[in-house]
């Protein structure tokens, strides 16, 4: 199965499931109504298409149309979409470039704030809510740990290369060394 579909079919069911699941989100969902959003990430050749339906909300790996509104960004900053309040900093900061109808990013932003993004809440039918609870706690407390792990390393690395740096000689210092090293000669 190719790559793109997969991940476009995965993206699909995550909106659905979380976006379209409670209906206290209806009325957040009827300003996106009929409307394209087009991700566009750097550093990804294809862009994520979400046409927005009264019932869900389908991504697309290619789309032959006019967007309402273009969105590009890095990845980094996806998450940062779920707080409304950044919206208008992560614009002003070059980090978020919107083309088209600012309103249907807007709305977007608005619905994902709404939303809750629980994976207790999804867990919980198939192993009882206190399971649900505490698969989840692990798992935040395993990605938080893999994340600082993470930074330590990258920190350290930082730390060895300077060190590094710091160490090797000049180019003034080895100025006055021979280019090639002379061999020697075992009597």
């Amino acid at each position: 199965m190719p790559f793109k579909p997969l991940v476009t079919a995965g993206i699909e069911g995550l909106l659905n499931t979380f976006l379209y699941r409670s209906p206290a989100l209806k009325s957040a969902r009827t300003r996106l109504q009929g409307k394209v959003l087009c991700v566009k990430l750097k550093g990804f050749s294809t862009p994520l298409v979400l046409v927005f339906s009264e019932r869900q909300v389908d991504v697309l790996g290619a789309w032959e149309g006019e967007a309402d509104c273009t969105v590009i960004t890095q990845a980094s900053v996806l998450p940062k979409l779920r707080d409304r309040q950044q919206l208008a900093a992560l614009i002003r900061s070059g980090e978020l470039e919107v083309q088209g109808d600012i309103q249907v990013v807007q709305n977007f932003v608005a619905l994902a704030d709404l939303a809750e993004f629980d994976p207790a809440e999804l867990l919980a039918p198939y192993t009882g809510d206190i399971a649900a609870e505490s698969i989840g706690k692990v798992v935040r407390g395993g990605a938080k740990f893999l994340r600082h792990g993470f930074q330590r390393q990258q920190r350290y690395a930082a730390e060895a290369i300077t060190e590094e740096w710091r160490m090797a000689p000049g180019r003034w210092k080895s100025h006055g060394l021979p280019k090639k090293p002379r061999l020697l000669n075992a009597p």
